[in-house]
């Protein structure tokens, strides 16, 4: 699953390499960062979850109670539309299909159903990004009740596939990758400066014979593994960097990928 990449990028690598520092006045968009951090991890992982589900059990829940899993796709879409709204400007255009009565939504075919929850969370991407600065009450308790609401019903699909005899995609194992050796040579034109957002550099450097990465707003060097002349990984997450060329050759950038997610980053010095 690919979402669009975000104009205004967070830092997708692991912990250890954003590291928790608090935001600072050279970082003041540092706080919805994270706020669109976790909005990744969610999204892509329902989106997943959700495109994992065959289309036969989508009439399936586990008691008469409870929703079917058609029902909790169509309104996961009516709930990021409603709480994304509540961040600005932005208004989704409601069309007759909008109008539908959920039981009726929650027959459409499942490629519709993942395609439109997709669209509802590009929608909620896009939201977050005009949010430069996070300072009403107002503004958390939305991002707050949004980021809830993901978790929870990414909670609830998961409960649903394990009954179903599945693995929800946070439980499925990451994809085994194989290291090759590069010489430095190799390795030195990716020595840099990467820029992921206004404030946020990711700096790639080579440590006895290995390129690490560290983020600008804290935490310690993470060694990227290569695994062709362009495509690494970091051990231990599931979190790859492509370095990319310009037409001279001459490297121009890198794309980060995790949570489903391509992020470019421009190289802005050496």
């Amino acid at each position: 699953m690919h979402r669009r990449a975000l104009i205004v990028l967070t830092l997708v690598l692991p912990s250890v390499l954003a590291g928790q520092s608090p935001p600072t006045p050279e970082l003041p968009n540092a706080v919805m960062l994270q706020f669109i951090r976790f909005a990744d991890i969610f999204g892509s992982r329902l989106v997943a979850a959700f495109d994992s589900i065959p289309t036969a059990r989508y009439d399936y829940r586990p008691t008469p109670s409870q929703q079917t899993i058609g029902y909790i796709a169509q309104h996961l879409e009516d709930a990021n539309y409603s709480l994304c709204e509540r961040l600005g400007v932005l208004k989704h255009p409601r069309t007759p299909k909008d109008s539908l009565s959920d039981t009726v939504k929650a027959q459409w075919p499942k490629d519709t159903l993942v395609q439109r929850l997709e669209a509802s969370l590009r929608f909620c991407d896009t939201a977050m990004e005009g949010v430069r600065k996070l300072e009403s009450p107002a503004l958390a308790s939305t991002l707050l009740a949004f980021e809830t609401d993901l978790a929870e019903h990414y909670s609830q699909i998961s409960s649903y596939m394990r009954l179903l005899g599945m693995v929800p995609p946070s439980a499925l194992p990451q994809k085994a990758r194989v290291a090759i050796e590069l010489p430095a040579s190799a390795l030195s034109p990716y020595i840099g400066v990467y820029e992921l957002a206004s404030g946020l550099e990711l700096g790639v450097t080579l440590q006895n014979g290995a390129l690490h990465i560290r983020s600008s707003i804290g935490g310690a060097a993470v060694q990227l593994w290569p695994e062709s002349n362009s495509d690494f990984f970091a051990k231990g997450v599931d979190a790859q960097v492509t370095f990319v060329r310009d037409a001279n050759g001459g490297v121009s950038g890198l794309v980060l990928h995790q949570y489903g997610r391509d992020r470019p980053a421009k190289k802005r010095r050496s």
